[in-house]
């Protein structure tokens, strides 16, 4: 017998017919002599439909522990149906909220972190042969105020919970059957990754792959949990997240990732003295402002220019800071752009292959584009690019590097070691 952590998203059970396709789903896991855990969305748009009637209710910004408060019923209507649906069955089960399932989390309304888990209550109705079925996104905390966890907050529960339970396996249903070299609706030929690491599946997760949030996968790997993507429509073998996974004979590039929220803030005529960049940095971070890609090109004249990328959202945000500090920084002006893309490729296998960062180059080059911006790390390189012909330049990386289900893999050269 294991014991299953099952994570459903709200697509997964987003009307009537599809949180009776779970049921039954989880029934037949349970049937086949393992103990399920199950952690569900909102239904459907559900907490999209929430956020839209506070807008009708009033034009002010909510109270973000008003907004709790209400954003936590979604998952409240699904974890009730779906132990309906469960019962009708004649299967037992039990739902829980999030707080009533033990999650603790910091005092922070929209995007708290889960501090402590006590899972006493979900091990005792285990023990009683039921079926727990628990609310994501959401806790609770020491003080007694309900709290949700932000984007992905119910991949986050469904990991955090699998964790403290000692579960054998968290399985991550989704609407698509595994983690893919990159998006399939952008490339046909996509392929469908059998396993993949820790370490490269929250870099794809980080770099705009939407498949799992980057909590969750961190929280995985500093566990060591075991996950498991897969579709809820089908039974097909998903994809195993792990911390280690066997290299696909050729196969350097492992994924390839997009991220269309990024806007470029360039500060130009800073004199070039220390504490500078310090000033700027340290402004942006305590208005929660995180800054990704950071260039400084050469010095002309005592003065520098610098450039950095964060979030489209934060944006303007972020320029107001700027223009706030300008008195201590002593810039000749700020400039912004937008219509960018974070394109990336990522792979463990890049740390021992040479050119796999210039074949990235000379394929976006042959597009006649320009790169604006490059990171890299051990298993990435990301290039911000206009964001006029991204499906074109996915397309292209894809058969680049022997992605394709019909090419032959990319085995390196000897133009770089990255």
């Amino acid at each position: 017998m294991s014991l299953i952590v099952m994570k459903f998203g709200g697509s997964s059970v987003g009307d009537a017919e599809r949180m009776k396709r779970v049921a039954n789903r989880v029934v037949e896991t349970q049937k086949n002599g393992h103990q399920c855990v199950v952690v569900v969305s909102a239904m459907g748009d559900t907490t999209d439909d929430l956020i839209d009637l506070t807008k009708q209710i009033s034009t002010e910004t909510p109270p973000t522990r008003e907004m709790d408060m209400l954003l936590s019923t979604g998952e409240q209507v699904s974890v009730a149906l779906l132990s309906i649906a469960i019962h009708s069955l004649g299967q037992s089960a039990v739902s829980y909220t999030g707080w009533q399932a033990g999650m603790y989390t910091e005092a922070v309304h929209g995007k708290a972190r889960i501090t402590d888990i006590k899972p006493e209550r979900v091990l005792d109705a285990l023990g009683q042969g039921n079926v727990v079925i628990v609310a994501g996104f959401q806790g609770m905390t020491e003080e007694g105020e309900i709290t949700t966890l932000g984007r992905g907050g119910s991949d986050t529960t469904a990991v955090a919970l699998a964790a403290a339970i000692k579960a054998d396996v968290c399985e991550i249903f989704t609407d698509v059957d595994g983690i893919y070299s990159t998006d399939p609706r952008v490339v046909k030929c996509a392929r469908k990754l059998p396993e993949i690491t820790y370490d490269e599946m929250l870099e794809l997760a980080n770099l705009g792959a939407a498949v799992l949030h980057p909590r969750a996968v961190e929280y995985a790997k500093n566990y060591n949990v075991p996950l498991v993507v897969r579709s809820s429509f089908n039974h097909n073998a998903g994809t195993n997240v792990k911390e280690e996974a066997a290299m696909e004979q050729g196969i350097v590039v492992r994924g390839i990732a997009s991220d269309k929220n990024v806007a470029r803030i360039s500060i130009l005529g800073v004199e070039e003295k220390p504490g500078q960049l310090a000033k700027v940095f340290t402004a942006l971070a305590q208005a929660q402002i995180d800054v990704d890609i950071i260039v400084q090109s050469g010095v002309l004249h005592g003065l520098a220019d610098f450039s950095f990328t964060v979030a489209l959202t934060d944006k303007d945000n972020a320029l107001g800071v700027i223009e706030g500090i300008r008195s201590e920084v002593g810039f000749r002006e700020v400039t912004s752009q937008e219509n960018l893309v974070k394109v990336s490729i990522v792979g463990a296998g890049m740390v021992s292959t040479p050119g796999v960062a210039a074949k990235m180059f000379e394929t976006i080059s042959n597009l006649g584009l320009s790169i604006n911006m490059v990171s890299t790390s051990e298993i990435k390189t990301s290039c911000v690019i206009d964001n006029s012909r991204l499906n074109e330049v996915i397309q292209a990386l894809h058969t680049a590097y022997g992605l394709d289900t019909d090419v032959q893999a990319f085995v390196g050269g000897p133009s770089d070691r990255r």
